[in-house]
């Protein structure tokens, strides 16, 4: 059995409402794992309560109840201990001294974990080279592009050469190449030195690509925990594409949106096209027998190809009618 390097058990947090004395849950007995190695994505919608567990996984901010344990390190009983193991990117370029260079910046949060510029010299000329901005290490940050400053702040991370990093929305604000050149550098961290990363993000394309697992939060409650491919396949075969022999009249179409009013129609010159999301799979036989008795003809059917921020809008939205999967 795979020993989890991240443990939250039983987590909860809640705020007092500013002027009156009701209070609000951010979070809401909520409990996951992360295992070494897995480059997890944690998302939720502005407010779900996402932020909240970020802060209180790197320490930031206290629970109310529940724990939260860093390679089997409690962060609340040992703090510091804990701390030595998990290291953060929030808010992307915030983490940096805008008036030092690209390597002064690498050399002062060495320092800050009791590190000398001897000793941390050659591993920043490593991360250096492996972030491409070896021509850019004399460069004062505030003269970098969004990009590098993105690139020199995950680096800094992993300067401190922890287990966990954790990665507030890492390609927020880069160009496309970058963007892509970042993912591959995580790709690298976690195939060749065994990181374990959790990725914050609302790039969808980015979860998708990264990672292997996601848990989303909604309302302060964890709404899933599942392999991204799964829940791509679990949307995927009730996303339709219909191609049909001729067009609707007006009665075959409204006596379709009655039935399936989130159907979309869309006449052609030759032909029409129906696309149609179902809640539930198997409700494309009563699809079926609608079109049979309404003798309307069919050329193809599909099943639609379904992105991961269509899945996790769907999430969101409660159109996931699955139980979480047991975590072992």
């Amino acid at each position: 059995m795979t020993q989890p390097v991240v443990e939250v058990k039983n987590l909860k947090k809640s705020y007092k409402k500013r002027k009156t004395k009701a209070y609000i849950t951010a979070v809401d007995d909520i409990s996951f794992t992360v295992n070494k190695g897995e480059i997890l994505g944690l998302l939720g919608p502005n407010g779900a309560g996402k932020t909240t567990t970020i802060k209180m996984i790197c320490g930031l901010v206290v629970p109310d109840s529940g724990s939260i344990l860093i390679n089997n390190t409690d962060n609340q009983k040992k703090r510091l201990r804990a701390r030595e193991h998990i290291s953060a990117v929030l808010e992307g370029n915030r983490n940096l001294y805008w008036r030092l260079t690209v390597r002064e910046n690498l050399e002062y949060f060495a320092g800050n974990r009791g590190k000398s510029r001897k000793e941390v010299s050659a591993q920043i000329d490593e991360l250096l080279e492996q972030f491409h901005l070896q021509d850019k290490e004399n460069e004062l940050v505030n003269r970098l592009s969004r990009g590098m400053q993105q690139k020199l702040a995950i680096a800094v991370a992993m300067l401190a050469n922890t287990e966990v990093i954790l990665l507030d929305e890492p390609t927020l604000g880069i160009d496309i190449e970058t963007g892509y050149e970042v993912r591959e550098i995580l790709r690298d961290i976690v195939r060749e030195q065994k990181k374990t990363i959790i990725i914050t993000s609302h790039d969808m394309d980015v979860i998708e690509d990264l990672c292997e697992r996601t848990v989303i939060i909604n309302n302060g409650k964890i709404v899933t925990d599942d392999r991204v491919e799964n829940l791509l396949k679990l949307f995927e075969v009730r996303a339709y594409s219909i191609k049909l022999g001729g067009h609707l009249s007006k009665e075959q179409h409204d006596t379709l949106l009655q039935k399936f009013p989130q159907l979309v129609y869309t006449p052609d010159t030759y032909q029409s096209m129906l696309e149609v999301d179902l809640t539930k799979s198997e409700a494309i036989y009563d699809l079926f027998d609608v079109l049979k008795l309404e003798q309307i003809p069919v050329d193809t059917i599909d099943r639609k190809t379904i992105n991961f921020e269509q899945v996790f809008m769907k999430i969101v939205k409660g159109e996931n009618e699955y139980a979480l999967p047991e975590r072992v």
